[in-house]
C-alpha cells in the first residue's frame, strides 16, 4: 500500500507540515515518489511514523529519535517499557490535578474556604512562598520585585486560581507546538514565548525582553524552574528558553 501526505498526515494526526519537516532532517523520508515528484508512504514508513510519535509524545528530541531508531544495536522493548513507566507517571499527576481542580471548583460554588492544604494542592506541586527569600535576594532591589509583590499582595484565590488556568491553557498550547515538530524557532514557538512574557507583564510586572531572556536562561540552569517545566511536559524548559531568546532576536 502506498498513501499520500495527506493520508498519513490525516492518520497520525500530525500536520502535512510536521512530515516535511521529517523528510528534511531526515528522520522520515517516503520511501517512494510519484513520477511528479509527490511523496508516498507505505507500511513500514508508518511504523516508523508511529514510533516517532510515541517518543515525542514522551519528551525524546527529534535528532535523538532518529539515533535511537536508526540504532541497529537499540533494544525497542527497553524503550517501550520507559515509554510504559513514563506514561503511567503522567497519568497520575493529571490525575491529581484533576481531582484538585475539582476540588478548587466545588469549593468556589458553595462559597466554602479552602484550607491551607487545601491551597496548597490547588496549586499543586508549586509552592509560591518556597524561594521568596532566594528572590528578595535576586531582585530585591528592582522595580520588577516591587511591583510584583505589591500586585501579589492583591490577588485573592479567585485570580490565583485564573492565573492557574490561563498558564495550564498555554501549556497546553506550547506542548502542542512541541507535538508539532515545529522547532523552537518557528512563528508558532516565538508567538508563544511572546505570550509567556506577556503573561508576566499582565499578572506580576512588565516584563521586557532583556528580562524575559534572563529568565529563559533561568529555565536552564536552574534545577527547580527546569523541573516545573519538565513537570508539564519533558524537554520543555530548553525548548522553551530557545522559543524565547529567538522571539526576543526576532522582536528586536
Amino acid at each position: 500500500m502506498a498513501y499520500t501526505v495527506g493520508q498519513v498526515a490525516r492518520a497520525a494526526r500530525v500536520t502535512v507540515r510536521t512530515l516535511h519537516h521529517y523528510d528534511e532532517i531526515g528522520l522520515l523520508s517516503p520511501s517512494g515518489r510519484t513520477p511528479a515528484g509527490y511523496r508516498r508512504y507505505d507500511d513500514a514508513d508508518l511504523d516508523r511514523l508511529q514510533h516517532i510519535r510515541y517518543y515525542r509524545e514522551l519528551g525524546f528530541p527529534l535528532d535523538e529519535i532518529a539515533v535511537i531508531l536508526d540504532d541497529p544495536d537499540a533494544d525497542p522493548a527497553a524503550h517501550l517499557r520507559r515509554q510504559h513507566e513514563l506514561l503511567t507517571g503522567r497519568i497520575g499527576k493529571l490525575e491529581e490535578m484533576v481531582a484538585a481542580i475539582e476540588l478548587a471548583m466545588e469549593a468556589k460554588r458553595m462559597n466554602i474556604r479552602l484550607t491551607p492544604e487545601e491551597r496548597f494542592e490547588v496549586f499543586g506541586d508549586f509552592d509560591p512562598d518556597a524561594h521568596a527569600e532566594e528572590a528578595e535576594q535576586r531582585w530585591g532591589g528592582t522595580d520588577a520585585y516591587r511591583e510584583s509583590n505589591r500586585r501579589a499582595a492583591g490577588y485573592s484565590k479567585e485570580d490565583w486560581l485564573r492565573n492557574k488556568a490561563e498558564n495550564e491553557e498555554w501549556g497546553r498550547r506550547l506542548v502542542a507546538v512541541m507535538e508539532s515538530g515545529a522547532p523552537a524557532d518557528s512563528p508558532e514557538a516565538m508567538g508563544l514565548a511572546e505570550e509567556h512574557r506577556q503573561l508576566i507583564s499582565r499578572w506580576f510586572h512588565e516584563c521586557s525582553y532583556e528580562i524575559h531572556t534572563g529568565l529563559a536562561d533561568m529555565y536552564v540552569s536552574d534545577p527547580r524552574f527546569t523541573a516545573h517545566y519538565e513537570s508539564i511536559r519533558p524537554g520543555m524548559a530548553a525548548y522553551l528558553s530557545e522559543a524565547i531568546h529567538a522571539n526576543a532576536i526576532n522582536r528586536a
